[in-house]
């Protein structure tokens, strides 16, 4: 089985074609990073009007890539329907759905959530059950996993995901965009002992498996303000 996957949840628009659940048979990804670095992270706005000029190109390069055709080749069309920037899910969620409506071809919505969960089933064997850990932009998830069908979220995040306090903490330094790549790289050249952040996990009752990384993230921006006072200069490597 063949399927024809789109992803545009966020600032990046990519078709795949995927044959019997793990075989990549084109990957093609239009990165928007360009033209949301200049506001130090995504514009919602702008990230759904480039989905709409750039998918149907997009879809056309992953089908050549693969060799394949939509009308012979193609059994289902999937989509990420959630969750995501509502503007950038709307494009890929309709352009989608018409083109499978037009080919006569099933689709299916797909939670990327989920997608992120499995997407290590790709490449290696894994025995049920598992713990897993899924850390993106939005979201800070971990979970317990029966099958395929059979999820359970342990704990997740009360307030910021983990990638909300990369991106925030970047921006207000003004390391550029996308954050997280820069923070990575200065973390490498500095001293893990230097400051005594705040710790993101809670060790409450119903909420011990939950995270917080709205204590963490404000305690980073605020450092800024102690380096003033105490007329040092900012180490942005120790802040990483």
């Amino acid at each position: 089985m063949k399927v024809l996957g789109f992803e545009t949840s966020c600032d990046e628009c990519s078709v795949a074609v995927v044959e019997d659940g793990k075989e990549i048979l084109s990957n093609i990804v239009a990165t928007q990073i360009e033209h949301h670095a200049p506001w130090n992270g995504v514009v919602p706005e702008i990230a759904s009007r480039l989905h709409v000029e750039w998918i149907d190109e997009v879809t056309s390069a992953a089908l050549s890539e693969a060799g394949v055709s939509l009308a012979d080749d193609i059994d289902a069309v999937a989509v990420t329907s959630r969750p995501g920037l509502i503007g950038s899910l709307l494009v890929g969620l309709s352009y989608a759905k018409g083109l499978a409506w037009s080919a006569g071809k099933p689709w299916v919505g797909v939670d990327h959530m989920m997608a992120h969960l499995y997407a290590p089933h790709l490449e290696y064997d894994i025995d049920y059950p598992y713990l897993g850990l899924i850390v993106s932009g939005g979201h800070t998830i971990i979970c317990k996993v029966e099958s395929m069908e059979d999820v359970t979220v342990l704990g997740t995040t009360i307030d910021d995901a983990c990638g909300e306090a990369f991106d925030k903490v970047a921006k207000f330094y003004n390391m550029g965009y996308p954050g997280g790549v820069y923070l990575d790289k200065l973390a490498e050249k500095g001293d893990p002992a230097a400051f005594s952040f705040t710790e993101p996990r809670l060790h409450k009752g119903n909420h011990r498996y939950d995270v917080s990384y709205s204590g963490l993230k404000t305690a980073a921006v605020n450092q800024l303000d102690q380096f003033r006072r105490e007329g040092a200069e900012s180490s942005l490597e120790n802040i990483a």
